[in-house]
Order: C-alpha cells, then structure tokens, then sequence
C-alpha cells in the first residue's frame, strides 16, 4: 500500500510541475515522495534512525535513512493510521504511547514496513522512539546501534558523540560491505554547509514584517530537511524557497502570509487533513509562520574533520537538553519573528510534550507572548473533533485582537 502511496504520489507531482505548478513546496513534497518510494522500493539498503541520527553521513554511505516519525506521519496523511494503531491495542501496547510510535508499530506487525539492513537509535529527543527502535529491531532480526546523545556541548562531550559516530560508521561498513569514501563525505559535507547556509536565509526572509511565510509553506520543514542533507536536493528544495521568499516580498505579494497575527507552532504539526490553518488564515489573518524547529541552531561543518560537527549538530537540536534551553530557545523564535502568540499542540501520548507544556507557557509568558494549549493526538484523526478545537482557536484569536500590539 505505502508504496503505491508515493508512487502515485511523485506522478502526481511531477504532473502539476509539468502543468505549470512548480512552487517550492512542490518541489520539497516531490522529494519526499521520491525518499517514500526508495524506502519501499526493496532495492535500496535501508535504515530505520532516531531523529538526531546523522543522515547525511548514513546518505554518504549510499544508505537511505530515515526517523521511523516520518512514516507515522505518512500514514496519519493517508488517513488509514487507525488499523495500524488498533493492531497495537490488540497485542498489548499501551494505549496511552505516542500514536507515531503506535502507527509505526502496527504497520510492522502487519507487515507494512520495509525490513532494513540495520538501525540507529538515538537517546534524544525521546525514549519512546528508542524503544520503538528496539522493539523493530528484534522483529525484523536486525542489529541496532545506538548513539547516546549528551545534553551540552562541553568538550568531553563532543568527542565523546564524535567516536560514538566513528564507531556507527564501522558498524554500517561492516553489515553493508560499504567503506565511505572520504571524498564523497568532503562533497556531503559541503552539500550540508551550503543548504543549511541557504535555510538560515529563507527563515531570515520569514522573518520579514509582512512575512512571506504562509501557514503551510514551512510545515515539519526544519525536521525532515535533515534528511535530505548531504544531497544535491536538499541545496535545491532549499534555494527553490529561498528564491520565492524573496520575489513574494520584493513583489508586495504576501496573499494570505501578510496577515494580522503571526504565530509559533510548537513541536508537531497536526498531520492528518483539517481545516483549522485554514480557518487561522481566512477568517482571522493569521499565518504560522515559524515551527520550533526552524532554525539551524549549529555552525557550519569542517568537511575535513566532520565527526565533531556532527555530534555538535545532534547535540543542538533545542528537543534535546534541559528544558531551560528549549525554552530559551522558544522565546528567541518569539522575539526574531515578532510572534503574537504561540500554539502548542500537546501530542497525546509524548511525555515530552505534555510534561513540558506548564515550562513552556510561563516562559513565553515572560515575554508577553501567550500560549494555546491543544489536548491533541496528531496522529491519529479517530480523536480529533474539529469544532471543539475551532473554538478554543477562536477564542485565542479574540484575546490576541484585545491585546495592544507586542511588537509593533
């Protein structure tokens, strides 16, 4: 089924690109249909990763990775997620995990995901994703390795996750037959360097008082770049925006970007199909128009040393470390981006998010910018009542209207 999903997928793309439609977020969503299809395709080497696993140095070893999250994410898209989450209720997984995880889970049980050649796990962002890594590993009869991931950046720390790399690296020669090659890791490196070059100027553009930036544009775009890294498209996808960003405010033409209120979303996006961003931009003027994890929060990567700055890399990401840190890291996105208000939807299930959310309101708190807290599993749409969160958005955009301006 997943297959024929991103099969049918790229074609479609491809065909509105050939009719005329050649946004970057096309460009970006063909990408992610043509990565679908590989990780389907049963020829390529695959590899199922935590989400702060170095993908870039995995695509430099002719590997095609990916954090397990993503095909939750697929599926809620589909909008068939419910069987696969019900098939973990009937064989024991708590009802109460983190629906990604409980999607994933299900598809392997029935069958639905690719066996891979080996997995990565990692200790951050969360448990939960460690242990569905685990849990894959013994099904499928494959070994794991995994990447403990510091929560600084101190010294010790650095060359502590740089020989962990080192070591991954070996682990992968040794179950693939595949030596990396340090030239073609050079020209992945430089590849990285220069899309995350060109990200921090398309979120330096979304920034912009009207910002080109609609609600959509930049969903989960900060996440799932990391996976294109290393390659050629990820300098393409991010150029392509880079370049629209620019010619919609040379142009004046912000279209439903430009609106009243702008606002921070926190940590996941709804997946499934809904019509509440919708609702935000047409009937309210307001356009999300920063993610928490757009933002390259690391320096450029010496492509002749690169071990360390992959660990520091991994070890930025604001999901990992202490909360003071993510939070810290929330209000700087709220004062570059002059947000008025912030939305966070608390996935039903991640500890992470739910236990966080009373650090993350009086944070934000502190410098005026309030938060909507959403009881919302954004994966699976079984529990999600439309009118119901409707009305909480309303209500949270009738105070901001109340509110004298924050940044302006």
């Amino acid at each position: 089924m997943m297959k024929e999903y991103f099969t049918d997928l790229e074609e479609g793309i491809q065909g509105a690109i050939r009719g005329g439609n050649s946004s970057p977020k096309k460009f970006y969503t063909l990408e992610l249909a043509r990565l679908g299809r590989r990780l389907y395709s049963g020829t390529d080497a695959i590899a199922w990763c935590g989400i702060t696993a170095p993908f870039d140095l995995l695509n430099a070893m002719g590997v095609t990775s990916c954090f397990v999250e993503f095909i939750g994410a697929m599926l809620a898209s589909t909008g068939v997620v419910g069987s696969f989450i019900e098939e973990t209720d009937h064989t024991g997984y708590s009802s109460d995990a983190c629906s990604y995880h409980r999607s994933v889970s299900g598809a392997a049980i029935k069958g639905m995901m690719p066996v891979p050649e080996f997995l990565i796990g990692t200790t951050n962002p969360c448990s939960g994703g460690l242990a569905v890594l685990e849990n894959l590993a013994c099904r499928f009869g494959k070994e794991l390795f995994v990447l403990h991931i510091p929560q600084n950046d101190s010294a010790g720390n650095v060359r502590f996750l740089a020989d962990q790399m080192r070591e991954m690296v070996a682990f992968v020669s040794r179950i693939t037959g595949r030596k990396l090659d340090n030239d073609l890791l050079r020209k992945t490196v430089e590849n990285s360097n220069r899309a995350c070059g060109i990200m921090r100027e398309i979120f330096a553009l979304a920034r912009h008082v009207p910002s080109p930036a609609a609600s959509r544009d930049l969903s989960n775009f900060g996440i799932v770049m990391a996976l294109f890294l290393g390659g050629e498209q990820a300098v393409a996808i991010a150029g392509a925006y880079r370049d629209e960003f620019r010619r919609r405010i040379d142009a004046g033409d912000y279209g439903k970007s430009g609106g009243k209120f702008r606002l921070l979303w926190i940590q996941n996006r709804i997946q499934f199909r809904h019509g509440l961003e919708k609702m935000l931009e047409e009937e309210y003027g307001t356009s999300i128009i920063v993610d928490e994890l757009n933002d390259i929060t690391w320096d450029d990567i010496d492509p002749e040393n690169p071990y360390d700055g992959f660990a520091r890399r991994s070890i930025s990401i604001p999901f990992n470390g202490t909360m003071a840190r993510r939070v810290e890291h929330l209000k700087k996105l709220a004062r570059e981006y002059r947000i008025d208000g912030a939305v966070n939807p608390c996935n039903w299930g991640c500890r992470q998010g739910t236990g966080a959310r009373g650090l993350i309101e009086n944070g934000l708190k502190e410098i005026g910018v309030p938060v909507l807290n959403l009881e919302v599993d954004c994966v699976d749409s079984r529990k999600f009542t439309e009118g119901q969160f409707r009305t909480r958005l309303e209500a949270f955009m009738e105070m901001l209207a109340t509110r004298p301006p924050l940044w302006r």
